[in-house]
């Protein structure tokens, strides 16, 4: 499937939305960035539900607006789905009448196969004869990604679909929408500005400040930024895909390969052979200017320092690691890499103290 191509102004109160985005044909693209940067607007924009100026939107190859070209699309035209932070489900319909309404709205001559397939992936099977007043908030937002994918869309919309939920909620519904990104050979847009969210869902991130895109790109490469780092401060992680190579009963651990080293983790009873992603607090990876021995620490692998930079204090600074095939960043005092002289193209260890995995 072809990509997404995004292109437009819009005026704000406070700022001028510009975005020219080249995105990919499936997979999460996550919009993220503080609270009034411009994500939401760029949803709208994208369903016809505000008219951008100087606009092109191409989906599927299909264009939805081209002002060069006086090409408009209304919103009812566009084969999209879209899923906002109520689930605003029909109160007087059950389950099963909500996912019909959804089909009603389709033009796809395959919408009947892709809402069973979505009913299927999203494990509501069991709920279609229930009334939507007694779902839980998890169950009701997953039934409103199912009607909008009941749509046969080409592309689906997600504005901080989370965020009216708590957080066992919350917990509850990502699996569904792992599952939803690793097995729908669709493009899903994503609004939000929680940093779990984007560390477990993102294939692709778009860094939003004021209206601007700051960073775009795969999320592990996004993420390893240091102008200036996606996630400052305590928040600053890395992403590694990663493969359970080995189980150890007598330890309850688990080892895990990358392109790089191997670390130990709990053993959360994943099967060997399980593609994982991890995720490393910057905090929780320190440096040695020689193989560490005689350590708690056991989990340390050798790494070349591509780049430093300021951190939010200005005791510290933020470094980021080239691992063989992987990037990680560390968090050291300025006082430290002096007295290691750590600059870019120096060799060290990473060492690393703790490492989850994304979810």
């Amino acid at each position: 499937m072809s990509g997404l191509e995004i292109r437009l102004a819009l005026a704000r109160a406070d700022f001028g939305l510009h975005v020219d985005l080249s995105l990919p044909g499936r997979g999460i693209t996550v919009l993220f960035g503080a609270s009034g940067s411009g994500k939401t607007s760029v949803l709208r924009c994208v369903a016809g539900l505000e008219r951008a100026r100087a606009a092109r939107i191409v989906v599927a190859g299909e264009v939805w607006q081209d002002d060069a070209a006086g090409i408009f699309l209304p919103p009812h035209r566009r084969a999209l789905g879209y899923v906002f932070q109520e689930a605003s489900l029909f109160e007087h319909l059950d389950v099963r009448g909500n996912l019909r309404y959804g089909l009603r709205r389709s033009r796809s001559a395959t919408a009947g196969a892709t809402l069973d397939a979505a009913v299927e992936l999203l494990g509501i099977g069991h709920l279609l004869g229930r009334a939507v007043g007694g779902l839980s908030g998890g169950e009701r937002q997953r039934v409103a990604i199912a009607r909008a994918l009941a749509t046969a869309p080409r592309v689906l919309l997600l504005d901080e679909p989370l965020a009216a939920l708590d957080l066992p909620r919350r917990q509850e519904i990502l699996p569904w929408l792992e599952r939803l990104r690793d097995e729908l050979g669709l493009p899903m847009l994503y609004v939000t500005h929680a940093a779990d969210e984007l560390a477990r869902l993102a294939d692709h991130l778009v860094l939003l400040d004021r209206g601007q895109v700051r960073a775009a790109g795969p999320v592990h490469e996004v993420l390893a930024r240091l102008d200036p780092p996606v996630l400052p401060g305590e928040e600053a992680v890395s992403l590694l895909d990663a493969c359970v190579t080995a189980l150890s009963p007598e330890w309850q651990l688990a080892r895990v390969s990358f392109d790089g080293g191997e670390l130990w983790l709990r053993d959360s009873g994943l099967a060997p052979g399980s593609r994982v992603r991890l995720r490393v607090a910057a905090r929780d990876v320190s440096l040695s200017s020689v193989e560490p021995r005689q350590t708690s620490i056991q989990n340390h692998f050798p790494c070349v320092v591509e780049a430093v930079a300021p951190d939010v204090h200005p005791a510290e600074v933020l470094l980021r690691l080239r691992c063989g095939g992987a990037v990680l960043l560390a968090r050291i005092t300025r006082r430290a890499q002096a007295e290691l002289g750590l600059q870019p193209g120096s060799r060290a260890w990473a060492q690393v103290k703790s490492a989850a995995l994304a979810r």
